[in-house]
């Protein structure tokens, strides 16, 4: 059958295959982009970080309405319309799927509609609506992503056992919802549905929510979620779940105990699985680790040298932003730059009440690879923005190399810290010391005083709290 020559071939089109498609056609090649579902944009865009995100603001909305009062200003209560929330939603992550597409097309990138499968290391067959079609190329970018685990044991078939994915559409607001795992997702939509009037509680296995987040960062976050949330259990496992009635039935083990619990809804947040079955791989060099994420070098090449792979495929991280930063390395290095993925900073946010976020090295990592730091922090409770706000819980944190002062590493938390963080972004990437962030002027009134105030602080004489420390 006759195939399709291309140059590059992108398998996905999520924020790391429109990402590496269009970088890639900016380059002047020719390229093919597959996408398996009927819009593009991916999980991100269509069933993650754009629509959770919508509901978070919704949320935050309705909670800032409730809580009014202090200020003079007094609503009447919330009147929640699903429907047209839904609507509202879908039509934001219609718009961004509509743009991708006419990027796509302005760009001369052609969008292939269908299943990838590698017939082996230079052809890829395209199962299509329109029946299957091959296409050979020089070199292939697989960037399928992942998708939320759902462990055997909880897969019951059961509409009200959800994950992330299901739990999106809020299809309704359950008077009862369990929350299986304190990880950003588990938080971000337990905030989301706590807000909008679901008693939640949540269980984690662990003995913190949020795990490998810095615990100075995290506390604020604990607080608010101990308020919003029926209960947290920590150090709690659900061991099983089957269907009563209109209800999931739970059975859990909790200091000690057994307990057996009636929810109208579950919500499952365990984690992400690759999606990396059913491409083919066998027919190619690629090779898989334990966990069925794609083995890649620093320059994203994986075992087969005419494949590459990024974004959630290819472990690490498993964040948008990181895909897509991984698919202009990926396409650089096919072209032949000296490139590499290794030390390049990856902020993390957690969209939370209030967000975390950080970048570079974390206090904790340090102590865990005995690198010696320096530590400096300085309270929202001393920021006038914050206090015009009412947002006091906030806190930013550097982590400072004491030898030479240069910036290791940033943590923050509160109300706009996934903005604020790419100040700090920038400083690591840079190699900024302290000093440097003393010495910028922020405009005031803002958040991101915090930073140049902590900077001062490091050196103890920050204007707006009295720390003084014996440096030179």
């Amino acid at each position: 059958m006759k195939s399709i020559k291309t140059d590059f071939v992108v398998i996905g089109s999520g924020p790391g295959g429109y990402a590496a498609a269009f970088y890639a056609a900016d380059r002047g090649k020719k390229v093919i982009m597959v996408e398996k579902d009927d819009v593009l944009g991916g999980v991100c865009l269509n069933v993650g970080c754009i629509p959770s995100k919508a509901y978070l603001h919704a949320a935050k909305l309705m909670h800032e309405a409730q809580d009014s009062e202090f200020r003079g200003i007094t609503f009447g209560k919330a009147k929640l319309d699903l429907n047209k929330m839904r609507a509202w939603k879908n039509s934001i992550t219609g718009k961004l799927a509509g743009g991708v597409a006419t990027l796509a097309k302005s760009r001369g990138v052609d969008v292939m509609y269908g299943r990838g499968y590698f017939e082996d290391s230079k052809t890829l067959r395209v199962e299509t609506k329109q029946g299957q079609k091959f296409v050979t190329y020089d070199k292939a970018i697989i960037a399928t992503g992942s998708r939320a685990a759902m462990p055997p044991a909880f897969d019951l078939g059961n509409k009200r056992i959800m994950t992330s994915t299901e739990a999106l559409e809020v299809e309704e607001v359950p008077k009862n919802l369990l929350v299986v795992g304190g990880g950003y997702i588990g938080m971000e939509l337990g905030t989301v549905y706590a807000t909008l009037g679901s008693s939640i509680v949540l269980v984690e296995a662990l003995d913190s929510i949020l795990a490998g987040a810095d615990p100075d960062l995290i506390r604020p976050v604990i607080k608010n979620a101990e308020k919003a949330f029926k209960e947290i259990r920590l150090k709690a496992k659900v061991l099983k779940m089957s269907t009563y009635k209109k209800q999931v039935k739970v059975v859990m083990e909790h200091d000690g105990k057994q307990k057996e619990e009636l929810y109208d809804r579950v919500l499952v947040s365990v984690g992400r699985t690759p999606n990396s079955d059913d491409l083919g791989l066998e027919n190619t060099k690629v090779r898989k680790d334990e966990k069925g994420f794609i083995r890649v070098n620093d320059r994203l090449q994986t075992d087969d040298p005419m494949i590459y792979a990024i974004g959630d495929i290819a472990g690490g991280v498993l964040l948008a932003h990181k895909a897509s930063k991984e698919a202009r390395i990926a396409v650089d290095a096919i072209l032949g730059e000296a490139v590499t993925k290794k030390e390049i900073i990856v902020p993390a946010v957690v969209f939370t009440d209030p967000e975390v976020a950080w970048a570079g090295l974390t206090e904790a990592e340090a102590k865990q690879r005995n690198i010696k730091v320096d530590i400096a922090k300085f309270p929202w409770s001393a920021s006038g923005r914050a206090l015009t706000f009412d947002r006091t819980d906030g806190l930013t944190k550097l982590i400072v190399e004491p030898e030479t002062e240069r910036l290791l590493g940033v943590g923050m938390v509160g109300a706009h810290a996934g903005e604020l963080i790419a100040e700090a972004v920038v400083a690591i990437e840079m190699g900024a010391s302290v000093r440097d962030l003393a010495e910028t002027i922020h405009a005031h009134p803002t958040l991101s005083e915090t930073v140049m105030e902590a900077a001062h602080a490091f050196y103890g004489d920050a204007t707006h709290i009295y720390a003084p420390k014996k440096r030179r």
